[in-house]
């Protein structure tokens, strides 16, 4: 297991290097420059140019920005006054966690619950609601969601905050919206499984045992369908997170998302290269803890991992 886990890591740090490369060099294309401001004279954009380092060839500033990074020094900020990068980002990454976590415990639960009665219910009127939700909340965007919650739950109904962050009623709103497609797809992937699961032999068994139909369903049926679930957790995470880009600008909720996007509007250079490393990170981390459940769940993984 030991042997298994060193490997994922070692993907796991390649993966962080081929993004790390990417984004600077992509930075380096965008067009424009974070110190256009028609106020400074051509010395004084020449100086700055120098206190960052941007006059040095391209390679030297390669090099210097994958030592700074393996550090975990990731620069100073070009539009805050030299304010650390990281000093920048930590502060604004309690809110976006704590409305992704909505979001995913929301999404987890409505999906399997929906999931469970499409199945149970299969072919009847509360199974094509359940699918037709699902084909509504894939095909809207979130942001579009987003604004139409806030539009009739804060405008007219008043039942929540318009915008900004300072509890959990300013957090229902943003979660909402971006559980949707967590919703849908747990229910899709649940309601399929369940389907197969509750035709199996062993389902069988369990009821001519004389379990209870909640035992059979919840101890037996969901326990078995619920293990390809977590292969979609890494994907769905990082969903989130992209997803709250626009969602954060829409609530004016002061995270992750909108400092990405105050950042490239400003050519902020070294914090979007942060933002996008920590988003790789945390796609990768995710789903080296996939890896891992797996191969716990079932050694026969570990095993086939092992001879790759």
């Amino acid at each position: 297991m030991l042997k298994y886990v060193l490997r994922r890591i070692g993907y796991m740090i390649v993966t962080l290097f081929i993004v790390a490369t990417f984004t600077f060099f992509l930075m380096k294309l965008m067009p424009g420059s974070p110190f256009n401001d028609q106020k400074l004279s051509p010395e004084q954009k020449q100086i700055i140019n120098e206190k960052y380092g941007l006059n040095d060839p391209m390679p030297v500033q390669y090099m210097n920005y994958l030592k700074k990074v393996a550090t975990g020094d990731f620069g100073v900020s070009f539009q805050y006054d030299g304010k650390s990068v990281t000093e920048l980002i930590l502060p604004r990454l309690g809110p976006s966690a704590e409305i992704g976590l909505y979001a995913m415990i929301i999404g987890i639960i409505c999906g399997i619950l929906l999931g469970v009665i499409a199945a149970v219910k299969q072919n009847t009127w509360m199974d094509y609601l359940a699918t037709t939700f699902s084909v509504f909340a894939i095909s809207v965007p979130s942001f579009v969601l987003a604004v139409l919650l806030q539009y009739f739950l804060t405008v007219k109904v008043q039942m929540f905050p318009v915008a900004g962050y300072e509890g959990f009623n300013y957090a229902v709103l943003p979660a909402v919206a971006l559980s949707a497609g967590v919703t849908a797809t747990i229910a899709r992937y649940i309601r399929s499984e369940m389907i197969e699961v509750l035709s199996s032999d062993y389902i069988t068994l369990a009821k001519a045992k004389g379990n209870s139909t909640s035992k059979v369903l919840f101890g037996h049926a969901l326990r078995n369908a619920l293990i390809p679930i977590i292969t979609l957790i890494g994907p769905m995470t990082v969903g989130i997170l992209t997803g709250a880009l626009t969602i954060e600008t829409i609530f004016g909720i002061p995270g992750l998302g909108d400092q990405f996007v105050r950042s490239i509007q400003q050519n902020d250079y070294p914090v979007i290269m942060a933002l996008n490393l920590f988003v790789a990170f945390l796609f990768v981390a995710v789903l080296l803890v996939v890896d891992i459940l797996y191969g716990l769940i079932d050694p026969r993984i570990r095993v086939q991992g092992g001879n790759n």
